[in-house]
């Protein structure tokens, strides 16, 4: 036994020196990372895999593919520009590199890339529909609709084209041919929130305010994470004199986005319209620390803090506004007569002359009364025309069609994974506490609290269905566990001491998704205790892990099959009646698709802890692909009142297919 755990020590000490030496197992479980949107700790393995194989380009890849999806776009397209230049061959990579100077406007050089793509997968309609969306952007409106006249001819279905070729009409003022367009997305599209979303802008801009309100409505309906269509839709309200409707949805979109200056605005404009002064000013307060040289708003506070009788601050607005606009003047008259409320008499006849002297070159017109009639007019944000300060504001360029969303390929092209219907993945040992959707919270199981209370490991050990990503902090902790815990195994000489480090580093690789390492520190500990029913249960989840992962890759996984199955076999036999072990083994026959066993494996678990959410989920999914849409229902339903929310959202899909297979069945 210590010579073997010689051996082990000094692997691990190889390992250290020559990290070189697992550089594909680090690329792997950075893929894994990935998958689960794990994309702090992706980018730490990728990190690695680049600094000991800087001429790979699948780390530099993926690495941008993570920082893609932390919003790092120049971070994206640096790593894509070298991945570029060691394999100038996947499509993949100058798409991703396109979209990532999409998010930087840098419009013309995406459309190279997507040429380039274009070349090494000229019938990929995504691309086509992306660079086109480029040449809108670019104001080449004829370019923009030659591209996609292409689309629609090669694919007839494809709504966004039609919304896309909708929104380019509407730019060009055409709104009659804008309308044939539209018709044509929704017939193909009746869900397409974008395209719900150009139908209320078109009505909007015809004042004709309740179909815009209605179309929004839908807009929102399904798309509710679009801020615009809230701001939108309050526009319409206002119209229509729900207001209250209007300031629940303009409260709605700063409550999603805190930093959106149209909600802000327009609400303060809304606010001083109801009389509503002191919260006015905060919302032009908030502008104005964004834009602070925003003419319109600072005209708007001005007159706000006149009104709640702030004179000195209103006169600090007035005077900036007087500033940029000598001539403004309404502004030199309310300036005077704040001035005057002061007792600032000479201050204020100076500015009465100055009126004084226009009205004797030209008739000086009376300042408008604040009235809801005003909010019936709008203007853009680049429009600094300080006599439409009172005017609600809207986007410059609010084009809603998006690009076709980036559909990644780090996990093959065979497994399209559609996360609102895949199952559940099995229970499994990690250092972070899990979460379900709303809260997180520890799971009992008697084997696990005996081991953590018994043990000590170096930090907690919990049991999780689910693998939550990581903050950089958390991923750099877990790192360093690994590093201590190789330090440990290293230096011990007592076999039982070692097992238990052994199991904890096992735990550790599982949480940074490096499961192909986990298992081989498991393999090693069922070999000293064959009785540790954690361990068996262990190595099935990452099994699994790993076989989802090579059945992506269009692998044989049949090895996997049969060794995931051994283990929960192995570990059923040793505690019969755990709910968690019988819902891995519903897990492992619900992969290899055979429902019918998953669903009773399920139900076992189910009747040994009929508050297990996980396993009524995914007896429902199982049950769906059964056909049993009823009883599917029901068990979702079930997993939605213990907190897993996503269960709604299958129900109403499972419900819509229901209902056209009723009907079709007619």
């Amino acid at each position: 036994m210590r010579k073997f755990l010689s051996l082990i020590a000094a692997a691990f000490m190889t390992l250290a020196v020559h990290a070189q030496y697992n550089i594909d197992r680090i690329q792997v479980a950075g893929r894994i990372a990935l998958d689960y949107k794990d994309y702090v700790l992706a980018i730490q393995h990728f990190n690695i895999c680049v600094s000991y194989k800087p001429y790979l380009y699948e780390p530099w890849y993926y690495r941008g593919v993570a920082k893609f999806y932390l919003d790092d776009f120049s971070g994206a397209e640096m790593d894509e520009t070298e991945a570029i230049k060691l394999n100038p061959y996947i499509s993949d990579i100058w798409n991703l590199r396109a979209l990532s100077r999409i998010k930087q406007d840098k419009f013309q050089e995406a459309i190279s890339d997507y040429d380039q793509a274009l070349k090494r997968d000229p019938n990929n309609r995504g691309y086509i529909f992306n660079k086109a969306y480029c040449a809108v952007k670019l104001k080449d409106y004829s370019s923009a609709h030659r591209q996609l006249d292409s689309i629609v001819a090669r694919w007839p279905q494809m709504a966004d084209a039609y919304s896309l070729q909708t929104e380019v009409y509407l730019t060009e003022n055409d709104t009659a041919t804008a309308a044939k367009w539209l018709d044509k997305t929704l017939e193909i599209d009746p869900y397409n929130g974008d395209a719900w979303a150009i139908r209320g802008r078109l009505h909007l801009s015809r004042k004709s305010y309740k179909v815009a309100f209605e179309a929004f409505s839908n807009a929102i309906h399904y798309e509710p994470k679009v801020v615009n269509n809230y701001v939108y839709r309050a526009m319409a309200s206002v119209n229509l004199n729900k207001l209250r409707q209007a300031m629940e949805d303009y409260d709605k979109a700063v409550e999603m986005d805190p930093n959106n200056f149209i909600a802000h605005y327009n609400r303060g404009l809304l606010r001083l319209t109801l009389g509503d002064d002191n919260r006015a000013i905060k919302d032009f307060d908030f502008v104005l620390r964004l834009e602070p040289n925003n003419i319109q708003a600072l005209y708007n506070r001005a007159l706000l803090n006149d009104k709640t009788g702030n004179l000195k601050a209103a006169i600090r607005d007035y005077s900036r506004v007087i500033q940029k606009f000598p001539n403004f003047w309404n502004g030199l008259l309310a300036r005077a007569n704040c001035y005057r409320r002061l007792g600032m008499r000479n201050q204020a006849e100076l500015d009465e002359f100055r009126v004084f002297k226009a009205q004797m070159n030209k008739h000086l017109g009376v300042q408008q009364r604040w009235s809801r009639a005003k909010l019936n007019q709008v203007r853009r944000m680049s429009d600094i025309d300080v006599d439409k300060y009172d005017q609600l504001v809207i986007a410059d360029d609010d084009i809603v069609t998006k690009t076709t969303e980036y559909k990644n390929s780090y996990r093959g092209e065979v497994q399209n994974r559609e996360v609102a219907a895949e199952f559940l993945p099995m229970f499994q040992l990690s250092y972070l506490k899990y979460k379900n959707g709303i809260k997180s919270f520890e799971l009992v199981d008697g084997d696990l609290e005996l081991y953590n209370n018994h043990q000590k490991p170096l930090k907690r050990i919990y049991l999780v269905c689910t693998p939550q990503a990581m903050d950089a902090e958390q991923t750099s902790s877990f790192m360093k566990t690994v590093m201590q815990l190789n330090e440990k195994i290293s230096n011990t000489r007592d076999a039982k001491i070692a097992s238990s480090f052994l199991l904890q580093r096992a735990v550790a690789q599982a949480t940074i998704h490096n499961y192909e390492e986990a298992i081989s520190d498991l393999d090693d500990y069922i070999r000293m205790d064959s009785t540790n029913v954690l361990a068996f249960m262990q190595r099935a989840s990452s099994l699994a892990e790993l076989d989802a992962y090579n059945r992506s890759q269009g692998r044989n996984s049949s090895m996997y099959t049969t060794r995931i199955n051994d283990d929960l076999r192995q570990a059923i036999h040793l505690r019969k009646n755990n709910a968690y072990l019988l819902y891995n083994m519903g897990c492992a026959y619900a992969a290899i698709k055979d429902f019918n066993k998953a669903i009773l494996y399920f139900s076992q678990a189910i009747g040994v802890n009929p508050n297990l959410a996980e396993a009524y989920y995914n007896r429902g999914l199982a049950k769906l692909r059964c056909n049993d849409i009823g009883s599917a229902v029901k068990d979702l339903s079930r997993a939605g009142e213990l907190g897993l929310y996503d269960a709604y959202s299958l129900i109403k899909s499972a419900s819509k297919e229901k209902k056209v297979s009723t009907n079709k069945a007619k």
